[in-house]
């Protein structure tokens, strides 16, 4: 028993649309997923700077209340 022609070709491009369906959906997710992890990265990043400049400012503080000259920032 053979498919008819035309409902062959019917089904045909059922598959493909589904195939580029299914492939421009993958590739949205996909591009959902970096900008999570990039927007993610930055963060830890920020948060990373504000612990170090934290960490500057109460090593500057302590140098100041010992009476020691604080270190510039130059020479970091």
């Amino acid at each position: 028993m053979s498919i008819p022609r035309k409902e062959h070709e019917v089904d045909s491009d059922r598959v493909e649309g589904k195939a580029k369906e299914v492939e421009g959906e993958t590739q949205q997710k996909w591009g959902e997923a970096k900008d999570k992890a990039r927007d993610t990265w930055e963060d830890v990043k920020d948060k990373a700077e504000d612990v170090v400049d934290g960490t500057e400012d109460r090593v500057d503080e302590l140098n100041e209340s010992d009476g020691q000259p604080a270190e510039s920032s130059a020479t970091r």
